[in-house]
């Protein structure tokens, strides 16, 4: 199975980079290799990509994707926490332009190894790095049933969370909760019929809320972009799409404080943070998909692009 993983917003994303000839550009989340394809293409002849993913198969996918390209890509297997020392390692100190494309790939989706889907009985794993300890099944059967819920709760938005993870500890004391089929049936038991006739499919919040907890998708994101901020050139664009209101509001959040030149109380006289403004937001509100797109790439329904300008 390929690692095929349709680009969002690609349009969007290549005019938010505000892409030169010669600069050297970052792609975070590398997936399919669709947007680093599309960047690539329009800075031939010498424009640079740095790619990273913490996946293996993506890697894999990509060296062949981007094999025309050689010498002009590094492609690098690392979570996008570890982007400031991918950097020093290659020798580069500072870049033109960097993106985050957010979320699970469609091949993490699609295929059903991974754990990831709840239209796919698979075994419950949902890890993003495959080499990493911590499984979604780690998660359901070994968690206490109150930080279960919170984690459902807080990082899927689901409010039946406590009653799921009611349902999921009693189901476990049977048996272990090992595929995903086994889980999506608990799920089901525990929301009342009446509450599962309209809306999303029943398990998609506390899929979402697992694959985030999993793979510490929250927790690592403010200090990463941060980093990456810290790492673009004057004029270098950074470009965010997240995939929902959690990951939007970290990234709104985050530009609104680093275009802000002071954090200090209203009723205080005169600064006393010190801080300056780092970036000018270009999007005052984030940039979504078509209607053209919406149609061949489904996905990118609930897709948000937001894109700010290192001062």
């Amino acid at each position: 199975m390929d690692f095929i993983h349709v680009p969002v917003m690609p349009v969007e994303v290549l005019a938010g980079l505000n892409l030169k000839q010669g600069g050297i550009y970052v792609d975070c989340t590398l997936g399919g290799a669709g947007h680093s394809e599309a960047i690539l293409k329009q800075t031939n002849p010498d424009g640079r990509l740095v790619a990273l993913d913490q996946d293996p198969e993506a890697i894999a996918f990509a060296r062949r994707r981007l094999a025309p390209y050689q010498g002009r890509v590094d492609l690098v297997q690392a979570n996008f926490t570890k982007l400031t020392k991918v950097l020093s390692h290659l020798n580069i100190k500072l870049v033109d332009g960097i993106l985050f494309d957010l979320g699970v790939s469609s091949y993490q989706l699609d295929n059903p190894v991974r754990g990831f889907s709840y239209l796919r009985d698979a075994p419950l794993d949902m890890r993003m790095d495959p080499g990493q300890k911590v499984t979604a099944g780690e998660l359901v059967n070994k968690l206490p049933v109150k930080e279960l819920a919170r984690i459902i709760r807080n990082f899927g938005e689901e409010g039946w969370a406590t009653r799921i993870a009611d349902f999921i500890r009693v189901e476990r004391e049977h048996k272990a909760i090992e595929t995903t089929g086994q889980l999506v049936e608990v799920i089901k038991k525990a929301i009342p019929a009446r509450a599962r006739r309209d809306g999303p499919h029943p398990a998609r919040r506390t899929f979402q809320a697992l694959r985030i907890a999993v793979n510490r998708e929250l927790e690592i994101l403010d200090e990463a972009v941060r980093s990456a901020v810290r790492v673009l050139k004057s004029g270098g664009r950074i470009c965010v799409i997240t995939f929902h209101s959690l990951e939007d509001r970290i990234i709104k959040d985050l530009f609104r404080e680093l275009e802000s030149p002071c954090s200090c109380p209203k009723e205080f006289p005169v600064c006393a943070c010190g801080r300056k403004k780092e970036l000018k937001i270009i999007t005052s509100k984030p940039l979504a998909a078509n209607a053209g797109e919406l149609i061949r790439n489904p996905r990118s329904r609930s897709a948000k692009l937001r894109i700010a300008e290192k001062l």
